[in-house]
């Protein structure tokens, strides 16, 4: 018989089987550590051992000093049982004797149970009492159990754990008359307490099992002399969400069976009552009726007036604005070190570190204020505050503060520090002024943009009186391909455009031309508007370029900051004005002396905002963030015209700001197919605050134009995305020899086929945060990708690494500066990422760790399909996927993905040097999709798209490009019509991914049984005289899953249903490139002319009883209006 002993950092737990009578698990304390190795009994041999040689079978209580009477303490047999493997039949088995208890149970015993008198020691949700089964949070003294609660309690972990994770705290204590007693887990080497970073190994030398924290000290060799460890033996206390049995007593189906019935709605309303008063109860919210109140009213389709909108979308400001203050108030970081420097400009730069920052919840952005205290002995109290002008990333996790002023900095000293995040409404009241300016001022927008933006009925659609221009394309960039010049086209008729970017398909050029020919063709400045200053610097570029006059107005914060543009900002151009030689004089003495008199103060900001009007007045196009264009220096402006670029990033409220500046035209370029707007609070966001103002245009029935050849991607990366996001729409502007870096040398599974799922089946672990995840198995193999990219010749900044999760992106950086093995300052220069950093950004290699591998959990927020499609979208040249294929296919987005992979032989396991073809089974989708849910068509490039053949943007002789229209085709995977098309991409188009885009064709899971042809047969989708494709796809859209009927309901569903059935709306955008070749041009293709059901055009319901007339053989430019019957507006 081996011994065993597990050791914390104030306590060590001994496993002593030697004699066979006692085996026992004991506790001796660390001020005994050294009497327990006497007692201990040794090894022989070589003293190694593993996980599985641990007997966990009879624990027993023992001190340093042993009393007879703790040997009561003895625990069950069968319940103290550890399992070291996954639980994955425990849910079951729990679920079925719980039945079963319930039917033996004597209900009055319950009701018994239920009334009595519960200890202190009760589990706070449930009431489980068994001193084995709670364990104590040392933070909130509140007792907590290990059960996951009974069947339909939908929880997603232990009671313990819940609350550890929602109210963010990290310490336990276990019952004294628990079978281990009064401990405390912590780690042995350094003390550490949080349970989310423990776990215990055995000891290679001394055949002991140690409590470790999972970094530095589980990652690092022994520092103590009397143990050594393997590393690779480490596993958590925590696991799947629930403590371990033998640590903590899982409370068996009896107990369970007599516990307060506890759903997530109860749990979640209880953590949030214990914010205000600690001592609440269940009781108190069934006394209160809190469980039914505090839910804001829900964001409308439609309303009635700008006072609705305002009453609506007001108190959902107000909660985001109350909960980020509390957020941010409650960050302060006390006993900060601090490292000081003297800054170019001479101003002080304090650098520390934050842990808070680790959680992820609140992001740290460069220009965002804190405020650096002292409060030491040494000298009196000081406080100063500044701006942030570095934060933490590869190269180094400390932020850098430039101080505001150098007066009175104790810059001799480096500790006793606190830091506070200052919080200011500024963002949150200019939301809410725009709003009510939208309720009350006649002149913010034109009549028909208030019309649209409500939601109401107009008319006729209106096109505006303009001047097309002879050459579309702006000067200095690049040549628009037939889609950008459509949407530029259709933008310019138009006072209310939604463009449709999706990734690579040159968004920023297209809106960068759109600006460069309303300034051209309309009076006064174009005002253009991001939610983030990286977007906006990006659009500054650009349209600088076309050799407009243009500002960039930047918030006073960030004046100091460096960026690409600042030779455009508006205060760098004040600064190098020359018609106000004052004003220049009043600038340098500021320079020199740091201040001015009170006169020449006034004077110099008197001249500072005569020289700001100047240029603003002067400019062509004016550009700022959504909120920045509530900045006093634009108050007493007027834009005719307003373009909000990453709409579908930005929130209703924000887009309103620029919207209420007298705006009579507007364009909203944003891909609702990518991440939308980050709500913090979560009331909020239920209520419908992450919905834009894109999306729900769409919904309305407002067509959004789609730019349709993507410039990134190798084809193969595209075609997934393309399928499963954008109905097959996109086309590729690039080659497959052109994404192909022949001199890299990475074994992918197929050579001409730059992609791989790599299988890992590694176990998610909580982050030490609580709140995020990560796998260590996933890092490890991201960091032998890595390497081999660098054997390979790739360089690090041609490398991204995407991960959902913050506590995975922090450990995959650690990871690789301790366990990488070659030089670690190329490691340090990779970007690790989340997908939300990465939007809107490439690189030539992208590494996706998905991290999730559970039995229970699911996979959280990577089944938003957004989020995939934003990951999968980032690389030009090659993408390598890191996951667990049996856990992610139970899901139908991902099994999708996986059978894609598959059929292509590059779902793969094994080291990199003998990758074989994965053998793992993919898993069932737990919600299987109908085939009536799938998209229809898939798109190829030309045939003309071959190996060594090249086309420039300007053609080459009379050969068409792949900028020309007819340079591409359609191959459809099966008949169907084209109203399938338009209807479902525009009328009907929701947030995210609709159930119904999911990839069909031979290769990806396509059903069986399709066929070509529009006749009525079993294999056609559409019979003659029956319900189209569109009719029956619009009413499972729209209609409930029991209420599926294509003419049942009398709802806008199914009136649309109805309307379509046997008739054509429209043409899909590929349809159009069809029916602009001649028959001829048409080899193996279906012809699908207008009418193809013997009709020219049709009226369609759009989303929400919206109407609009679609116009067959038609671009998107017309395709909402008929030239003849509506109205012309001049402005």
């Amino acid at each position: 018989m081996e011994n065993f002993s597990h050791l914390g950092g104030a306590s060590e737990y001994s496993y002593n089987p030697a004699n066979d009578d006692d085996d026992s698990l004991s506790l001796v304390s660390g001020s005994t550590r050294a009497a327990s190795q006497t007692n201990r009994h040794q090894v022989e041999g070589d003293g190694q051992s593993t996980i599985d040689d641990i007997n966990f079978d009879e624990l027993s209580l023992l001190d340093a000093n042993p009393e007879p009477s703790r040997n009561r303490h003895q625990a069950n047999n069968n319940s103290s049982n550890y399992d070291h493997q996954s639980h994955s039949d425990s849910a079951t088995e729990q679920s079925s004797k719980f039945n079963q208890a319930e039917n033996e149970a004597d209900f009055e015993d319950v009701l018994d149970d239920l009334n009595r008198e519960l200890p202190n020691h009760a589990c706070a949700y449930c009431g489980i009492h068994s001193p084995s089964s709670v364990v104590k949070c040392l933070i909130c003294s509140k007792w907590f159990c290990n059960s996951r609660g009974g069947p339909g309690a939908h929880s997603t972990g232990s009671h313990i754990v819940n609350h550890l994770v929602r109210a963010k705290h990290k310490e336990v204590t276990l019952h004294e008359d628990g079978p281990l007693g009064e401990t405390t887990p912590e780690c042995y080497n350094c003390g550490s307490k949080n349970v989310f970073t423990l776990g215990f190994i055995p000891a290679k030398s001394d055949t002991v099992v140690v409590l470790l924290c999972r970094q530095p000290c589980a990652s690092t060799p022994s520092s103590k002399s009397d143990l050594v460890w393997d590393t690779s033996q480490w596993s958590p206390l925590i696991e799947d969400r629930q403590f371990l049995s033998w640590l903590v007593k899982v409370p068996d189906e009896q107990e369970v069976v007599r516990s307060k019935p506890v759903g997530f709605r109860e749990i979640t309303r209880l953590e949030e009552m214990w914010k205000e008063n600690a001592t609440a109860t269940l009781d108190d919210l069934e006394r209160d009726g809190a469980l039914g109140e505090g839910e804001p009213q829900p964001i409308l389709l439609r309303y009635e007036d700008a006072y609705q909108y305002q009453n609506i979308f007001g108190p959902l400001v107000k909660i985001e604005s109350d909960y980020d203050r509390k957020l941010k108030e409650s960050l302060t970081q006390n006993d900060v070190t601090v490292r000081w420097d003297m800054g170019l400009n001479q101003k002080r730069i304090a650098y520390f570190y934050l842990p808070k920052l680790e959680s992820g919840e609140v992001r740290l952005a460069v220009g965002d204020e804190l405020r650096l205290k002292y409060a030491g002995e040494l000298q009196k109290a000081w406080e100063g505050p500044g701006h942030v002008i570095k934060v933490p990333n590869n190269q180094s996790d400390e932020v850098a503060l430039e101080l505001r002023r150098n007066d009175g900095v104790p810059h001799e000293l480096t500790v006793n520090f606190s830091v506070d995040f200052v919080w200011k409404s500024t963002s949150f009241d200019r939301m809410q002024m725009a709003m009510k300016t939208f309720a009350v001022d006649d002149q913010s927008v034109s009549g028909y943009i208030y019309r649209k933006l409500l939601g109401h009925e107009t008319p006729v659609p209106q096109v505006l009186r303009t001047q097309m221009p002879k050459r579309v394309s702006a000067p200095n960039l690049p040549e628009l391909n037939h889609s950008q010049v459509s949407a530029v086209k259709s933008v310019l008729q138009k006072p209310l455009s939604l463009v449709q970017g999706p990734p690579g398909t040159g968004k920023t050029v297209t809106s960068a031309s759109v600006v460069y020919h309303l300034s051209k063709m309309n009076p006064g400045q174009v005002l253009v508007c991001a939610p983030s200053n990286v977007a906006v610097d990006q659009l500054t570029e650009k349209i600088h370029l076309t050799g407009l006059k243009v500002v960039r107005v930047q918030a006073k914060s960030r004046e100091a900051i460096d960026s690409s543009v600042q030779y455009l900002t508006l205060h760098q151009q004040v600064a190098n004005n020359d018609t106000h030689p004052d004003l220049q004089k009043l600038i340098q003495l500021k320079a020199e002396q740091g201040e001015l008199s009170s006169t020449d103060e006034r004077r110099y900001k008197s001249l500072t905002r005569l020289c700001e009007r100047e240029i603003l007045t002067n400019a062509d196009v004016i550009l700022c963030t959504c909120v920045g264009a509530g900045d006093p220096r634009l108050a007493k402006m007027k834009f005719r015209t307003v373009l909000i670029d990453e709409a579908t990033q930005a929130t209703e409220p924000e887009c309103m700001i620029p919207l209420t500046l007298g705006v009579k035209q507007v364009v909203f370029v944003g891909d609702h197919q990518q991440l939308g707007p980050t709500i913090m609070n979560k009331k909020a966001a239920r209520a419908g605050l992450t919905q834009s103002m894109f999306e729900r245009l769409v919904l309305l029935g407002n067509r959004p134009i789609r730019l349709q050849v993507q410039y990134r991607m190798h084809p193969c990366l595209s075609e997934f995305p393309s399928n499963m996001f954008y109905e097959g729409s996109l086309q590729n502007g690039v080659t497959a020899p052109e994404r192909i870096k022949k001199n890299v040398d990475f074994p992918w599974p197929q050579p001409t086929t730059p992609m791989c799922f790599h299988c890992n089946l590694g176990q998610e672990e909580i982050s030490s945060s609580g709140t995020s995840f990560l796998n260590r198995t996933e890092a490890s193999n991201v960091e032998k990708v890595v390497t081999r990219f660098f054997k390979a010749g790739v360089l690090p900044s041609q490398i991204g690494i995407v991960t959902p999760y913050e506590g995975q992106r922090s450990y995959i950086v650690t990871y690789m500066q301790t366990n990488g093995t070659l030089k670690k300052d190329l490691y340090k220069d990779i970007e690790v990422a989340s997908v939300d950093a990465f939007q809107g950004r490439e690189k030539d290699y992208i590494i996706l760790s998905c991290v999730r591998s559970n039995d229970h959990q699911g996979i959280g927020f990577l089944n938003d399909p957004r989020r995939l499609n934003v990951a999968l979208t980032r690389a030009k040249y090659g993408v390598v996927v890191l996951g667990n294929p049996k856990v992610l296919s139970k899901h139908a987005l991902w099994h999708f993905l996986l059978t894609a992979y598959k059929e292509k032989s590059c779902l793969v396991e094994g080291p990199l040097n003998n990758l074989q073809a994965s053998l793992v089974q993919l898993s069932k989708p737990r919600k299987p999709l109908d085939r009536a849910d799938l998209p229809v068509n898939r798109f190829e490039p030309n045939p003309r798209e071959l190996p060594n053949l090249s086309y420039s943007r300007n053609g080459r002789d009379s050969t068409p490009t792949r900028f020309d229209q007819s340079f591409y085709k359609t191959v459809d995977s099966f008949s169907i019509p084209s109203d399938a098309q338009s209807v479902r991409s525009q009328a009907t188009y929701a947030s995210g991914l609709p159930p119904f885009s999911l990839p069909i064709s031979r290769s990806m899971g396509y059903p069986n049984g399709s066929k070509r042809g529009g006749g009525g047969g079993m294999g056609s989708v559409v019979g003659v005289g029956g319900s189209s494709y569109a009719s029956s796809m619009i009413s499972q859209d729209f209609q409930s899953q029991d209420s599926r009927s294509m003419r049942g309901g009398g709802d806008d569903a199914s009136s649309v249903a109805e309307s379509m059935t046997d008739s054509v709306a429209a043409y899909s955008q590929a349809d159009r490139l069809l029916a602009g070749r001649s028959r001829n041009d048409r080899t193996g293709l279906d012809y699908r002319g207008p009418g193809v059901s013997g009709l020219s055009s049709a009226t369609v319901a759009g989303a929400g009883g919206k109407n609009f007339r679609a116009v067959d053989n038609d671009d998107d430019a017309r395709s909402l209006i008929s030239m003849q019957s509506s109205s012309i507006t001049d402005f």
